[in-house]
């Protein structure tokens, strides 16, 4: 560890004209960080910003506090290691801002300021991208109600809370408990190969053997039915063309054939009766 003993000592009331040396600032002890902040705080508030030394001092400000973020992020190790390095980032980017709000007059430790500013950058991650499905940030928020609340009536009733109940605690409508809870839905997700319990003889099987498929038979049944009354407004022999060429899969000469009529006529007959039919498909859709 470098301690403040290792850089150049300055008196701060002098502050404005010389700066201590920290070699590597990411090395500096936390207690000797807190130290050294506030005279860089004193240079930063008489620098002018985007200056290459107002720069420099905002960076050496950054990386002597990282000890801030590995603290905060330190909370949330049951996350795992694979998002460590991530709640680390998102960490680092609640550190600088609350590096660029902070100021002395506040007479408040730089360190006592800045943890609420990381650890609430983290929660924000973790509420913006913890959801398996996107949903409004209201709804989000209301989740956390609607557990908190469910969770005191619970303890108060002994027994589960109604929709009207948890209505009243929240100050909302039926329709918004009922929204957030449809809400909470999103906030997890399975795989369609995940395993479930069969109660059959064949033991496990995957979540996607019990998710139905679209039937495109199904667009079929509502345009029978539709159809259907059409077909009965035809006479007897449009009807029995009709049969004999989509149910029989006759071909026109073979139709014409057996009503004793040309071929050349069956063909008229046949696009008249089509045109009927998909006029007044279109007409009921």
């Amino acid at each position: 560890m470098v301690t403040a003993q290792q850089t150049a000592t300055v008196a701060v009331e002098n502050t404005a004209l010389t700066m201590p040396v920290v070699p590597r600032p990411q090395k500096v002890a936390p207690k000797d960080a807190r130290a050294l902040s506030k005279v860089f705080f004193d240079r930063l508030a008489v620098l002018e910003e985007g200056t290459r030394e107002f720069q420099d001092v905002r960076n050496t400000l950054i990386e002597m506090n990282m000890s801030l973020v590995r603290y905060a992020a330190g909370r949330f190790r049951s996350r795992g290691a694979d998002e460590m390095e991530d709640i680390v980032q998102v960490g680092m980017i609640g550190l600088i801002k609350a590096i660029d709000r902070f100021e002395l007059t506040r007479e408040v430790e730089f360190a006592t300021f800045a943890v609420p500013y990381i650890v609430g950058e983290i929660k924000r991650f973790f509420r913006d991208t913890s959801w398996a499905v996107h949903v409004p940030r209201r709804l989000q928020e209301a989740r956390v109600e609607l557990a908190r609340a469910t969770e005191e009536l619970h303890t108060r009733l002994g027994r589960t809370p109604t929709v009207k109940e948890l209505a009243t605690l929240m100050n909302l409508t039926e329709e918004e408990v009922i929204e957030a809870r449809l809400a909470s839905n999103g906030y997890n997700s399975s795989s369609l190969d995940a395993a479930v319990n069969n109660d059959s003889d064949d033991g496990e099987a995957a979540l996607a053997d019990f998710i139905g498929a679209e039937d495109p038979a199904m667009e079929l049944v509502e345009d029978f039915h539709a159809l259907a009354p059409l077909l009965a407004e035809l006479d007897d022999r449009d009807r029995e063309i009709l049969r004999l060429r989509f149910v029989e899969e006759l071909t026109q000469s073979q139709i014409g054939e057996l009503l004793g009529c040309s071929q050349m006529h069956v063909s008229r007959l046949l696009s008249r009766t089509l045109k009927q039919l998909r006029a007044g498909m279109l007409a009921t859709s």
